[in-house]
């Protein structure tokens, strides 16, 4: 039985979903097999950016920008995100910090001659972004408290300061910087280029989700930025919560891709599980973690789509995308917890993959917002009352 018990996949036009399931079966047949050995290792598996580059599925749904296809329906961005997630959650966020944040930058913040600097070489994955906002000593707070600074000096910006937790930093090519101007104290955004001189990405280590990821903590030590490499189009944080509003969304997206890999994991092994002389499926306990399993997945996707149709309309705001992150995410904690509850046990193995999934929900709960913050966005737009301290 399909984890797609209402049929949402069918909501999507046939050419959008041949594209969901090439997605589906590129992930199944090229990166499944090598997930868990990097998993264990706690690397990247570098071999998948030409694959990731010969599926040529990078550039949606950014209009004039995907190499060899025309603009999508978020819709479709979010499913395929969740079909990535459905088989990895590291590999996924490898792809969806190159595909969304970092793109997506670029596309709403940059000028048209840096979108056409950038973004084909982006969208053929020729050359690999990163998004580097959390730092060291600021993750919820940074709209305020962001300690990169940057200075004008002529037609070049000085950047000093460190970020943390930047995925694809260590070997990005293009990392999207986010610091406060001195003189204004605005908050901008610069594209720094691989071995920029003063810019040091160093890999965080002995991380027990997203081990796969190569997230890194970045010193920025009078590191000369261009002009030319200024997004043009961000002016102040408000246009970077535009970013984050738009991007935040996809996170639950990857949400829903968590619980249905999950789910499908301890479904299969239910089937096939034998105890007391019958499979574990036939056990009225195990049947209700499943069924409350497939109750949230299938409220979480309807949530989603509606998401995807106001995005689709162009009317949808930070509220909308902050309610899916916080409610999406705490059902996939849920499902998770069930889900390594019916392996027993055997959930602690590797091998039996649930376990991955287990530890790699828990960066998918606290990036992009946490729930707390998500709820005071959600508590704001509601009561008129802002609880932010």
């Amino acid at each position: 039985m399909t984890a797609d018990f209402y049929a949402y996949e069918d909501l999507l036009p046939e050419e959008e979903r041949k594209l969901l399931l090439k997605t589906r079966d590129f992930m199944r047949t090229e990166v499944k097999p090598l997930v868990n050995e990097y998993w264990a290792k706690g690397e990247f598996p570098h071999e998948l950016v030409g694959k990731f580059r010969e599926l040529g599925l990078a550039g949606l749904p950014y209009e004039g920008y995907g190499e060899h296809l025309p603009a999508t329906s978020h819709l479709l961005s979010g499913m395929m995100a969740m079909e990535m997630t459905r088989t990895d959650p590291s590999v996924a966020t490898f792809f969806g910090v190159h595909n969304g944040l970092a793109m997506y930058s670029i596309y709403s913040g940059g000028d048209q001659e840096q979108r056409d600097r950038w973004l084909p070489s982006m969208a053929a994955m020729d050359k690999i972004g990163a998004f580097a906002m959390t730092e060291p000593l600021g993750g919820s707070d940074v709209a305020g408290g962001m300690r990169t600074t940057a200075r004008r000096e002529g037609d070049a910006w000085i950047l000093n300061g460190a970020k943390k937790w930047i995925g694809n930093a260590t070997f990005a090519d293009l990392v999207i910087v986010w610091a406060r101007d001195e003189e204004d104290n605005n908050v901008k955004g610069f594209v720094v280029e691989k071995d920029s001189p003063g810019f040091v990405p160093v890999k965080i280590e002995n991380k027990f989700a997203f081990r796969i990821v190569e997230n890194a903590e970045i010193t920025l030590t009078d590191v000369r930025v261009p002009e030319a490499n200024r997004l043009q189009g961000i002016d102040s944080f408000r246009d970077v919560a535009e970013i984050l509003r738009a991007t935040r969304g996809g996170v639950a997206w990857q949400a829903l891709g968590v619980m249905i890999g999950a789910y499908e994991l301890a479904l299969d092994y239910a089937k096939e599980r034998k105890q007391f002389g019958r499979p574990i499926a036939r056990f009225q306990l195990v049947q209700d973690l499943l069924v409350k399993s497939l109750g949230n997945i299938t409220a979480s996707w309807g949530m989603l789509v509606q998401l995807a149709r106001l995005q689709d309309a162009g009317i949808f705001k930070d509220e909308h995308s902050s309610l899916a992150k916080a409610f999406v995410t705490s059902r996939m904690r849920e499902v998770v917890a069930w889900g390594r509850e019916i392996f027993g046990g055997n959930g602690i193995v590797l091998d039996n993959d649930i376990m991955r999934f287990f530890t790699d929900a828990e960066a998918i709960y606290s990036f992009e917002g946490t729930r707390e913050m998500n709820t005071l966005i959600v508590g704001k737009a509601i009561t008129g009352q802002s609880a932010f301290v």
